[in-house]
């Protein structure tokens, strides 16, 4: 049976230079309860009001950072002031935020850490959670009444959902790393399930913190329920079960895509949406998109590079941060953040080979402001596929012929097509958005049913002039190539798959920022599957993709009716 609740909060006020209000209980209209930590500055004990920056997770607020991260080094590689006692990962670092002036509120998510409930992670009930959440902090009275919303990746994604709802209270956000559409950016890359990061991320990030799991502190996550454990099959019950439960809805239209769609343009409150280059399997598109969307006057994207970890603890970061929220929390507005004197996009420029997992290298990379994303100056140029296989700016003048590789690919039997340009003439900046224009077939395999679908996978490699692969820093410290592939996938957009029919394509390519030097040079692959350095980001689910509705020849089509090019968006230089 369910566990009694009750009142567990206590409050620290000795052993730290900031107070504790620990296991403060939420009460929500919707049912159930939230269980919060609020960190104050000394001078709430005599009445002091401060703004609040809030997180709402399921990480576990009690869970110290150096028994969380991805990486085992990760604690050890942070910056030194945010190698703390109460650092939790990918949340703000009380220390540093109590210091200056701030609330900070971080809230386990109803069914993890000490908030009891089954797990439903970014479902309709999270965000409604979130939304009182913020509105309580709002009334609170050690709280100004002005709210901002603050952290990485989870803490980050769920900030355009809510923003959407404008909750009383929140003054401003800063989604650093995080995806603005779960479909599109994070669970179905293009209708095709991302079935193993969704594997890895809920069993070691979101199973191991579930409310009522017996042995969380002896497995060094956090200390045990405080209400008491539950028994396995109260546990069962209470789970949900990626990627196998998220199999069944395909598509955005689906009840479950449904109940929490949104409108981007309900985001109306001043925001800087922080997208890394690197992100490339997870949050970049939705940070980009979260920016263009948006009905927000006052809006900012800054674009970085780097590990997922490690950037937003930053000094330079972190004090870009305490700018944008000092301006809208405190009316300290020191650079003109809420007169829009600060350029909208905030670029940096991926030039030369610095390597990978190497911070101070990277710092090498130059910065630009740009008014407006997409940049306005854009030129959009073609860059045309043939079947020698080349890419070129010039369109080939071939007959009729075709390219065939196998369906089904994986990392361990790669099926694939390779398009190289020659070497660069001139320098070249390729920053936006690419769209590849394709003309493909299948064909059955003898004996074997016909297929019913063709699955794209294009990813676009870097060539050095002297011919070496340029990688740059992925998430989890891994070396990418610059792009993955997208595609759109709705039940009112599936068409009828024939074999031998030829179909015209257009594959969206995630945002991206590169400088081609003279003598670098392009690769496009067209796979049937995942690409080397795809990392945990694989799509490989047998029921999404079963060898029934797959199997046999895939085939690119050339000829005077089959243009087949990537669109680059090539950025002149200023005059």
């Amino acid at each position: 049976m369910p566990n009694s609740i009750r009142d567990v909060q206590t409050i620290i006020d000795h052993t730290h230079p900031y107070i504790i209000y620990q296991n403060v209980s939420v009460p929500l209209r919707i049912g159930g309860v939230i269980r919060c930590n609020v960190y104050l500055p000394k001078g709430a004990a005599d009445g002091g009001k401060y703004p609040v920056i809030a997180t709402y997770g399921p990480y576990g607020k009690d869970v110290p950072y150096k028994d969380f991260g991805f990486k085992i080094s990760s604690f050890q590689d942070l910056n030194p002031e945010h190698q703390t006692d109460h650092s939790a990962w990918e949340t703000p670092t009380p220390s540093y935020w109590t210091r200056h002036g701030y609330a900070v509120l971080r809230a386990d998510e109803l069914g993890t850490g000490q908030s009891p409930g089954p797990l439903n992670q970014l479902s309709s009930t999270t965000f409604d959670a979130y939304q009182e959440l913020i509105e309580w902090a709002a009334e609170q009275p050690w709280s100004t009444g002005k709210i901002g919303l603050l952290g990485v990746s989870y803490y980050a994604l769920t900030q355009w959902q809510v923003a959407a709802r404008q909750p009383k209270g929140l003054a401003c956000m800063i989604p650093w790393e995080g995806l603005s559409d779960y479909y599109r950016d994070g669970e179905r890359h293009g209708g095709i399930l991302s079935s193993n990061f969704l594997k890895v991320w809920y069993n070691r990030q979101v199973k191991t913190n579930q409310y009522g799991r017996p042995g969380r502190e002896a497995n060094q996550r956090g200390p045990d329920t405080i209400d008491g454990d539950l028994p396995e099959a109260e546990l069962v019950a209470n789970e949900w079960n990626p990627p196998d439960d998220s199999e069944k809805p395909r598509f955005r239209d689906d009840e479950r895509w449904a109940s929490i769609n949104y409108n981007l343009e309900d985001v109306q409150v001043p925001f800087l949406s922080v997208a890394n280059l690197g992100g490339i399997g997870l949050h970049l598109r939705g940070n980009v998109e979260g920016f263009t969307h948006a009905g927000s006057r006052l809006k900012y994207l800054r674009f970085i590079v780097g590990r997922h970890d490690l950037p937003f603890y930053y000094a330079e970061s972190v004090e870009l941060q305490r700018s944008f929220l000092d301006a809208f929390l405190k009316n300290d507005d020191r650079v003109g953040w809420s007169t829009g004197q600060v350029p909208a996009v905030d670029l940096i420029l991926r030039k030369g080979d610095v390597g990978v997992n190497n911070p101070e290298a990277e710092l090498s990379f130059p910065r630009r402001w740009e008014n407006e994303w997409p940049i306005a100056r854009t030129n959009y140029t073609h860059m045309f596929l043939g079947p020698d296989p080349q890419m070129t700016f010039e369109k080939p003048t071939t007959g009729v012929s075709k390219l065939s590789y196998r369906a089904l690919s994986t990392l361990d039997s790669p099926q694939l097509l390779t398009f190289t340009t020659p070497p660069f003439l001139t320098e070249t900046e390729i920053t936006g958005h690419i769209v590849t224009h394709l003309n493909v077939s299948v064909i059955r395999d003898a004996g074997c049913p016909p297929p019913s679908e063709i699955d794209l996978f294009l990813t676009l490699r870097h060539l050095s002039p002297t011919g070496k692969e340029i990688f740059y820093t992925g998430s989890s410290g891994e070396g990418v190539p610059p792009w993955l592939p997208y595609r759109d996938y709705h039940s009112t957009d599936v068409l009828p798959v024939i074999p031998g029919d030829i179909y015209a394509v257009d594959v969206e390519v995630w945002p991206t920022n590169v400088v081609v030097e003279k003598g670098g040079q392009l690769i496009l692959e067209v796979s049937s599957g995942d690409t080397r350095n795809s990392s945990i980001f694989q799509h490989t689910h047998p029921l999404d993709r079963p060898a029934s509705k797959l199997q046999g020849t895939n085939r690119v089509h050339f000829g005077p009716k089959y243009d087949n090019y990537m669109l680059l968006p090539v950025i002149p230089s200023r005059e």
